[in-house]
């Protein structure tokens, strides 16, 4: 259970720097401010409870590592509930800090830093461009992670490496999207910002979610994976995950 309670937390954590920062200020930060705020706030979190679940918090990363057999599915749905309950409590807290302004905010008309794409939606992309910078950029994300973490790897660095993959994805794709590669973090937000947004956080949910299972089968096929003397991993495997590997 206490894997799952670091996953909501670490959610939490991401959502209310990286969502809060955009919301309170985005406009004296800029696109580069909201970017390092979503990056360091994965690192804070990656190395506050990563040896207790592996700080995976994004259920598109949990498909990942559970598609290149690092983790089993028990684990998989207890990390998918922790970290949309994360990503929710994480919108919440920013929601109430956002419309405590005493000059008044209007959550209907400004956003609680949600996802989205299309006209009037920071520089207007359409769908299709939307689709595929949340395919490629989550598929890169799922590299980078999967990459960083296996045995070969040097260790300690995983953190930093993943927290600023996650800060450069956001510098090209915060004018796209908003950038999502997350679906607890597109969620969270949607629930409060009302209607458009909710119906556009579908394809926040299925373009991350086919990227990192591209990426992860393309380590459980040994395709990037160094560690070829290691027998792939089953899908019911109960081993610790990764990105950092928790205490057994």
């Amino acid at each position: 259970m206490k894997k799952y309670v670091a996953e909501l937390i670490g959610t939490f954590i991401l959502v209310l720097f990286g969502c809060g920062t955009a919301v309170v200020a985005g406009d004296k930060v800029g696109v580069l401010g909201i970017a390092f705020a979503f990056g360091f706030g994965l690192i804070a979190a990656a190395y506050g409870i990563g040896p207790v679940s592996g700080c995976h918090i994004n259920p598109a990363v949990s498909l990942g590592v559970f598609t290149a057999g690092r983790m089993g599915v028990k684990d998989l749905l207890g990390y998918w509930v922790g970290q949309f309950l994360g990503g929710i409590l994480g919108a919440w807290v920013v929601s109430i800090i956002a419309t405590g302004l005493l000059s008044g905010y209007s959550i209907a008309t400004s956003g609680l830093g949600q996802d989205g794409w299309g006209p009037g939606y920071q520089a207007g992309y359409g769908v299709g461009a939307a689709f595929v910078f949340e395919f490629v950029a989550t598929f890169i994300f799922l590299i980078a992670i999967l990459g960083s973490t296996q045995k070969a790897a040097p260790a300690g660095f995983a953190g930093l490496v993943i927290g600023i993959t996650l800060v450069v994805i956001h510098i090209f794709g915060i004018r796209i999207t908003g950038v999502s590669v997350n679906p607890a973090r597109s969620l969270g937000p949607a629930l409060f910002a009302g209607r458009q947004a909710l119906s556009q956080v579908w394809l926040f949910f299925v373009a991350p979610f086919l990227g990192a299972l591209l990426a992860g089968l393309l380590f459980r096929i040994r395709l990037l994976d160094a560690e070829t003397e290691i027998p792939v991993l089953p899908l019911v495997t109960t081993s610790a995950p990764a990105p950092f590997q928790a205490k057994s």
